[in-house]
């Protein structure tokens, strides 16, 4: 089983990074940076780097997660000529690191990487567990393979640069740790005003949990999927709305809808208590009210749900909750299912 990345909690990344590099031997090193962390992050880390490092700018949004973008980024290590002996260090949020590892993992059959999220989504979510991929397609994260980053460095100066919106998104991956796996911290979340110092010791318990369960899972073979609640209908949500002019929604908004529907689900098919359904419900609409989803909208994020990775047998397989803080995986639902858990979506949106 490969070893799980060393996540470092750091007050300042220049600093954990300078200890990283003087004991991960690396000839080369490149960062991998969007138009964003160049100018707000990049600075933050300067001073660690090596005098010689390469810096490999990629446009920002998940639109240019995709085959063109890895092929300019290799063509950036192959002109540097970079060996198996190099570092990639992945400076961003979930589109960089998913994408840097992806590259990272691919070029020459594998060079290391080192992710440094600086987006909240990033950090509790996308940087931990060794998850990489691109979009292919139109499908959300289609291309890719698992295999772990050298390290994490998680610092919360970064979270400062960021727009509340994204804040947001994270925030929902947040939520979902607490509702597979700790009722008691998703009772406390009713009560928690979203700010950066409340946002912090949330990191850390969502890295533990999320840890965890990929520890006894590297290969999503079983109680990993658990960690997909939301993201069935979630994930086609967002790349159904992703291919409309003027209709992007950010990964954790999208989550957010699809938490909605596969909570109706779970409690149309796995027991979920409808108090707690209504509290799950209200609370994410109270957060993420993104719109009502058309009919035939309606259609294609269902027709796409059957390229999700959990499917079984051309069987849509969902990770849903038996209560709060207790997730299953692997129950089949059916297309009509999934329409009438978006209806229930747009009721709720409507009240």
């Amino acid at each position: 089983m490969e070893k799980s990345a060393e996540v470092i909690f750091s007050n300042s990344a220049a600093a954990s990074l300078e200890e990283l590099l003087g004991r991960i031997p690396a000839g080369q090193v490149a960062v991998l940076v969007d138009e964003n962390t160049r100018e707000h992050c990049l600075p933050l880390i300067n001073k660690a780097l090596p005098g010689n490092h390469l810096i490999i700018e990629i446009h920002s949004g998940e639109e240019n997660k995709n085959l063109d973008t890895c092929r300019s980024i290799w063509q950036s290590l192959t002109e540097a000529r970079f060996e198996r002996t190099s570092l990639l260090i992945n400076l961003g949020g979930g589109v960089i690191v998913d994408m840097g590892g992806f590259c990272a993992a691919t070029f020459k059959r594998g060079i290391p990487f080192i992710n440094i999220p600086t987006t909240l989504l990033a950090q509790v979510d996308a940087s931990i567990g060794g998850k990489l991929g691109i979009d292919f397609a139109g499908l959300k994260n289609h291309i890719g393979l698992f295999c772990e980053s050298q390290a994490v460095i998680m610092d919360p100066a970064f979270l400062h640069t960021l727009p509340h919106r994204e804040l947001l998104s994270g925030y929902a991956e947040i939520i979902k740790h607490c509702l597979i796996a700790d009722a008691e911290m998703f009772n406390n979340l009713l009560a928690t005003k979203l700010t950066l110092d409340a946002i912090a010791p949330l990191i850390v318990h969502s890295v533990r949990i999320k840890s965890a369960i990929v520890a006894a899972d590297p290969q999503e073979a079983g109680q990993r999927k658990t960690l997909n609640f939301g993201h069935t209908l979630g994930h086609a949500i967002e790349s159904h709305y992703l291919g409309l002019p003027g209709a992007k929604l950010l990964h954790g908004e999208a989550i957010a809808m699809g938490m909605i529907c596969e909570a109706y689900l779970s409690y149309r098919k796995c027991g979920l208590i409808e108090t707690d359904l209504q509290k799950i419900t209200e609370y994410l609409m109270s957060l993420y009210k993104k719109g009502p989803i058309t009919m035939s909208s309606a259609r294609s994020i269902v027709n796409l749900t059957v390229q999700d990775k959990k499917n079984q047998a051309q069987t849509v397989r969902c990770a849903l909750l038996s209560s709060i803080g207790a997730c299953t995986y692997n129950i089949s639902v059916s297309e009509t299912e999934m329409t009438e858990a978006i209806e229930y979506y747009n009721d709720a949106y409507t009240k």
